[in-house]
């Protein structure tokens, strides 16, 4: 039989408010409400169905602070991470929220009521003593204390919940289990020693060997319990992940393994989060859970140390096992044998004996480049995904950004450059002039720095979409702020390549060739807040090129992005 959960019984809201959901539709109705952010939407979904049990709501203040100081909650059982609901002054006061009042939960994608949550309490946290006692420091370069101080809002509202439905989800729907589904599924495969794998990254060969080899320590069958809720940023989407293990899934022996999707937002929290792992495994049925080197870290610090030892996840979690009653398995770190065509576990392998193996850094950097992935690493149809969503550079998007004072010549070298792009034809090109973004999407537009930023925040989307469909994009706005470039940059880098190119032709030289007439009605003051006259211009530190058409043809100024084009592999073929 599966597992017993966490405290002894299933919190399953849902089905235990099951006869009450008209009427919890329609006193919703009448009810104040707040949109959940992704992270609460993932909690939220975890809390109704039983994946946090023994949690029923989120945390209250006397809850909130027994957990990051002792990892318990006020009623002593275990419990490492602090699930809360954060909402803002301006909620509170909008809202009427006070203790007693219900408050409705609503999914961000269609506006549906999920729940209702009766206000038990709201409180003001301190966010530097959380950093520093769930996560071990107050470091930015941690993703969740990042979350914490810039995407948290000031107050903590804790509460029991009542379940109307949980959100919607149209992927993969045929793989998203809840724990009471999960359980059941086990039932009914007569599985009943269950080891499960947590993993945020594709799986391979290794992966694939390690688990069979746990299974056949413990005597298990194989549970793959990926997360695709939030993981940490700059992970491989979860749509390709989930194509990954589809396809390494039928590699395992007929009915060893399963696969069950995760909506969990990770917080990247080492041994805390491993422990977590450990209770949420243990809420879906499984017996055994695996916990690898370095669960759930984030990596570097702000120092370039490691947030957390590589065993300190699997210490943790072995202090408080009489208490879990979940078997951990120490993730074993296999390496391949050429000689003998096998993995090994790494403290198996004679000395001497040559190994291989890629980290997932030079395994991105083969995507990217094109470079070949050998099969011993991974299965041919795996890497056919992987390459699907990671083509090589000269099949990716990319966005050439020009910035410079007006009549600096950056828009004819945008024109010449995409007849140059045209005429390679390895690629369509869109020419996102600022004078054509200007008629077209920013018309309500003037010209404060509100709304330059605004206009480039817009260029900005608009070139990351087309970027991220393998489109080239030339932007050619005067863009004068370096913090709307960064953004824009940040934006747009997400997508595929992006290189600013700084039109550094010098405004007296701007002013001397203008024929309009525009520089001449700025400094008599007609036209107000022109670049370079009477609004500032703030030059790019580090552009990926810098040039000057006061000095160089137009030609040549193309020539030589098209050179830093091919020197970045975004065209030609290599």
């Amino acid at each position: 039989m599966s597992n017993s959960p966490h405290g002894g019984v299933l919190k399953d809201l849902v089905a235990r408010d099951a006869p009450n959901q008209a009427a919890l539709k329609l006193a919703a109705a009448g009810l104040p409400s707040v949109v959940l952010t992704e992270r609460n939407l993932c909690d939220l979904e975890l809390i109704l169905n039983g994946g946090f049990s023994p949690l029923e709501g989120f945390l209250n203040q006397r809850d909130y602070e027994s957990v990051i100081s002792n990892m318990r909650l006020a009623d002593g059982s275990l419990w490492p991470i602090p699930i809360n609901l954060d909402v803002s002054q301006e909620q509170i006061n909008a809202l009427g929220l006070r203790h007693g009042a219900r408050l409705v939960l609503r999914d961000p994608i269609d506006d549906a009521a999920l729940a209702i949550l009766t206000i038990d309490d709201i409180y003001a946290p301190d966010k530097h003593r959380e950093a520093a006692l769930v996560f071990g420091d107050d470091d930015l370069a941690h993703p969740a204390v990042h979350y914490l101080h810039h995407e948290t809002k000031q107050f903590y509202v804790g509460g029991k919940l009542e379940a109307i439905q949980l959100s919607s989800h149209y992927d993969y729907v045929e793989n998203r289990y809840t724990p009471t589904e999960l359980r059941a599924h086990f039932k009914k495969l007569n599985w009943t020693r269950v080891v499960a794998f947590q993993t945020r990254n594709p799986m391979h060969r290794a992966h694939r060997e390690l688990t069979v080899r746990a299974a056949r320590e413990r005597q298990c069958n194989v549970l793959i319990h990926p997360v695709v809720g939030m993981t940490k940023p700059g992970d491989i989407d979860h749509y390709t992940r989930v194509r990954v293990y589809k396809a390494i899934l039928p590699k395992y022996p007929q009915g060893m393994a399963a696969l069950s999707l995760l909506p969990l937002a990770m917080r990247m929290g080492g041994p805390r989060e491993a422990l977590w792992h450990a209770i949420i495994r243990k809420n879906y049925g499984c017996t055994h859970f695996i916990i690898g080197r370095d669960h759930a870290g984030p990596g570097k610090n702000s120092k370039g140390d490691d947030f957390y030892g590589p065993y300190d996840a699997q210490d943790l979690v072995a202090k408080y096992k009489d208490e879990l009653h979940i078997e951990v398995v120490p993730f074993q770190m296999v390496a391949y044998v050429p000689d003998t065509d096998e993995y090994v576990p790494q403290d198996q392998v004679p000395a001497g004996t040559k190994t291989l193996n890629i980290s997932g850094t030079e395994l991105r950097r083969r995507l990217k480049t094109g470079a070949a992935i050998p099969d011993w690493f991974t299965y041919p149809d795996v890497q056919k995904i992987l390459r699907s969503q990671n083509p090589p550079r000269s099949k990716q998007g990319f966005t050439v950004f020009l910035t410079g004072y007006w009549n600096s010549g950056a828009s004819t070298i945008a024109e010449a450059l995409q007849v140059v792009l045209n005429q390679d034809g390895q690629r369509p090109t869109t020419l996102l002039k600022g004078e054509t973004i200007r008629s077209e999407l920013s018309t309500e537009l003037g010209f404060s720095k509100k709304d330059r930023d605004t206009n480039v925040s817009r260029i900005a989307f608009v070139a990351g979409e087309i970027t991220k469909c393998g489109g080239a994009v030339i932007a050619s706005p005067i863009a004068p702020y370096a913090a709307a470039r960064k953004a824009a940059k940040k934006t747009i880098s997400e997508q595929g390549g992006f290189f600013l190119v700084h039109v550094a032709t010098p405004i007296d030289y701007c002013i001397s060739t203008d024929r309009t007439g525009t520089y001449a009605k700025a400094k008599s003051g007609l036209i107000k807040g022109f670049t370079g006259i009477d609004d500032p211009y703030e030059a790019p530190e580090k552009p990926d090129l810098r040039v000057d058409a006061s000095i160089h043809s137009v030609s040549q100024i193309v020539h030589e992005i098209v050179l830093l084009l091919e020197k970045e592999g975004y065209i030609g073929e290599r």
